[in-house]
């Protein structure tokens, strides 16, 4: 990063991005490792905090395009991580909902992305971490 000119890298949006492509390499790096994807992660944790929904609105919740989620939920629901079932309420769209199994693999998924928000973010102590990511919050508003 020294040879990067000083102009760019007191920019605060260039380094914004340069640490999500690490954190995405990480985090694919990782994933990869245990069988998992990150969007594998955001759909459980959807589903887990709240509830079973549509397929359109867990997409929705996860800003995943709605013509990747079929295959998403596919590959979860081989896994036995997710079902689909008619909606009662609703029998033109199916209810995904988190399998026992989901529930087991949600926790291996979160202590991964952990780890790897640990190593990405090692050089800042935990306070600066916490202050990093409200800030962020804050700038996504």
């Amino acid at each position: 990063m020294e040879e990067t000119p000083t102009r760019l890298r007191s920019k605060p949006s260039w380094l914004i991005n340069k640490a999500a492509a690490r954190g995405h390499r990480l985090i694919n790096d990782a994933m990869t490792a245990i069988g998992g994807r990150a969007y594998h992660f955001a759909i459980l944790a959807a589903l887990d905090e709240f509830g079973p929904d549509s397929q359109v609105r867990i997409g929705q919740r996860c800003g995943i395009d709605q013509s990747d989620m079929h295959t998403m939920l596919s590959e979860l629901t081989s896994q036995g991580h997710v079902a689909r079932a008619p909606d009662p309420s609703d029998r033109r769209r199916n209810l995904i909902t988190m399998t026992p199994s989901g529930k087991r693999r949600l926790t291996e998924l979160d202590a991964t992305l952990s780890a790897v928000q640990a190593d990405l973010l090692r050089a800042l102590p935990s306070t600066e971490r916490d202050r990093l990511a409200a800030l962020l919050v804050r700038v996504l508003g």
